[in-house]
């Protein structure tokens, strides 16, 4: 079979990465999107081995140790880490496989995958990321804050993508990725 293809998809909590990726979905369901392991406790309506795949500590530890983990990083007091084997066969079946990824993480893939065409989003303004993680009702306002600090340390490393999309209105931030990841033919 062929060879598949990574994308990197990062930005900022709250900026809509998830949306763009369920929309994405509806649209070209052969995409795979990658299942990061996650010591944080599930969300309400959260499966364990379809939104993440939720492990203890010792058990995210031993997933470093085993280099069982394209890439890894701690995020609001908690792990995450993109399994490496499920990526690796699915890119051996020849598909197009997203990694929904943090700043650091998205680093490390680039040192494994230096070829993975790399996508930051962005918000239309700090303002409206705030009003979105506040609408979002997940986390405490401590939290919110400490999110919004890290957002703007990731906003300033927008630059090191390929690609930057502000999403400022889901359908036109939509249209923009499935362009790129798409692209219409060509005519003769």
């Amino acid at each position: 079979m062929g060879s598949g293809r990574v994308v990197v998809l990062a930005g900022p909590s709250g900026v809509g990465k998830g949306t763009l990726l369920q929309g994405l979905r509806q649209r070209h369901p052969q995409i795979h999107c990658s299942i990061s392991a996650t010591t944080r406790l599930p969300r309400p309506g959260e499966v364990h081995g379809q939104h993440y795949f939720f492990v203890n500590p010792e058990q995210f530890t031993a997933m470093v140790a085993n280099e069982e983990l394209l890439e890894w990083a701690t995020f609001a007091g908690h792990y995450y880490g993109t399994p490496r084997q499920p990526v690796e066969d699915r890119l051996g079946q020849g598909q197009l496989v997203i990694l929904e990824i943090e700043l650091e993480g998205a680093r490390q893939v680039r040192k494994t995958f230096p070829h993975a065409l790399q996508v930051f989003i962005l918000p239309p303004s700090m303002a409206e990321l705030e009003t979105r993680l506040r609408q979002r009702g997940q986390d405490s306002p401590e939290s919110i804050a400490r999110r919004l600090q890290r957002a703007a340390t990731e906003i300033n490393a927008a630059s090191e993508f390929d690609l930057q999309i502000v999403n400022d209105r889901m359908d036109q931030a939509l249209e923009q990725l499935e362009n790129v990841l798409f692209p219409a033919s060509l005519p003769l």
